[in-house]
């Protein structure tokens, strides 16, 4: 029996493409924009842009992290 550890298994994609680490970054992009993005980039001029824009207003903040996340992941 072949056995597995957690992070290999959180990377590993499904027939779709899609990881459970992605679908964890895409769920703390609609609560919380700036984790989304920090766990996707790191703290970089991302994620700067994401807490502006996240302090100015919780929407731009929450579109702006699904785009860095769906265009990295993608």
């Amino acid at each position: 029996m072949e056995s597995l550890d957690a992070p290999s298994v959180m990377r590993e994609k499904n027939n779709h493409g899609v990881s459970v680490m992605d679908i964890v970054r895409l769920i703390l992009a609609i609560v919380l924009p700036p984790v989304g993005v920090f766990l996707t980039v790191g703290i970089g001029l991302h994620f700067w842009l994401n807490i502006i824009l996240t302090l100015c207003g919780y929407i731009p903040g929450i579109i702006h992290a699904l785009y860095v996340i769906l265009k990295k992941s993608g």
